[in-house]
């Protein structure tokens, strides 16, 4: 596996994605780690086959081409034919226009998407396999804390000092209240940009405090996946500009909530955006080994935030 750089055909848009080797890991933290919540424990050894990951977090450039139909348009402009991959991409649904920038003047070039559903992240993962070739979802929870230790059992990919989050993060403490660039800090061992901090990301996993309880009943767990059965809660990880030092230690969880879109005045409110969750992006993983069609449409199929 290498790194590689993905472009999104008919655009000039690119993005660049990092191999993150298949292993075992200790996943959630131990009971002495300042700032643990109850739910990330007990700790326990899980192993995660290999794949790329988002070099970055997705950015408004790649995320903006979705929901805004801008391949299409701009494939109309020039008036060229749709490739057959077009044609399979533009079958694949899209967002209701926003009432609101959804940057909330945050920032656009570069800077994270945000205020997504956990649908609409993936149903972006199931257009840009469409539009690529290539199958790309959200990571699971237990990859998401695998790639961001990369390696590591300290809270942060970095080590044990919350004092040293500055060169890797945006937090609630250096911010200015808002989000930044993405790759603007120092990646983790692996290269990754932002694991800590600047947006929290969705994982795919419907979110359960007894998780892992459940898990370390069976020893090694090989490739943990809780499926959504419900709206509520999604997990989502790595803390955000928005947040303190310890929620962004790499074993902390986040649990979506009907808040995030409270003040979206649609009845019924939208299945594509948390008008309420400025502080929520994601980035995408590509298995080594693609899943089955089966598999593929349990990371998609169920939980939506159909009310």
């Amino acid at each position: 596996m290498k790194p590689y750089t993905q472009e999104i055909a008919g655009t000039p848009v690119k993005f660049d994605l990092v191999p993150i080797p298949g292993g075992r890991f200790v996943m959630g933290s131990p009971p002495d780690e300042a700032g643990r919540g109850d739910d990330e424990g007990p700790q326990h050894e899980v192993e995660v086959a290999p794949f790329w990951m988002g070099k970055c977090e997705v950015t408004w450039d790649e995320y903006e081409i979705w929901m805004f139909n801008l391949d299409i348009q701009r494939r109309e402009i020039q008036k060229l034919e749709p490739t057959e991959l077009d044609k399979v991409a533009d079958a694949v649904t899209r967002p209701t226009k926003p009432y609101t920038d959804m940057s909330f003047g945050m920032g656009k070039e570069k800077f994270p998407a945000i205020c997504m559903t956990q649908l609409a992240a993936k149903t972006y993962c199931q257009w840009l396999s469409a539009k690529t070739g290539h199958y790309y979802r959200l990571p699971t929870e237990a990859e998401w804390e695998y790639a961001c230790r990369a390696g590591t059992t300290t809270p942060y990919s970095f080590g044990e000092d919350a004092a040293a989050l500055d060169e890797y993060a945006w937090s609630f403490e250096n911010s200015d209240d808002t989000y930044h660039e993405v790759g603007g800090k120092k990646p983790n061992p692996w290269g990754l940009y932002d694991m800590h901090g600047n947006v929290a990301e969705w994982c795919l996993d419907q979110y359960d405090p007894q998780f892992y309880a459940k898990s370390a009943q069976d020893g090694a767990s090989v490739a943990p996946f809780l499926a959504p059965t419900r709206p509520y809660p999604h997990v989502a990880r790595g803390g955000s500009w928005y947040d303190d030092p310890e929620m962004l230690r790499s074993a902390a969880r986040r649990a979506s909530d009907k808040t995030w879109k409270v003040q979206d005045p649609q009845l019924p409110q939208s299945i594509w955006y948390f008008t309420d969750a400025q502080f929520v992006g994601f980035r995408v993983v590509r298995p080594l080994v693609e899943p089955s069609e089966e598999q593929k449409a349990a990371y998609m199929a169920a939980g939506t935030e159909k009310e």
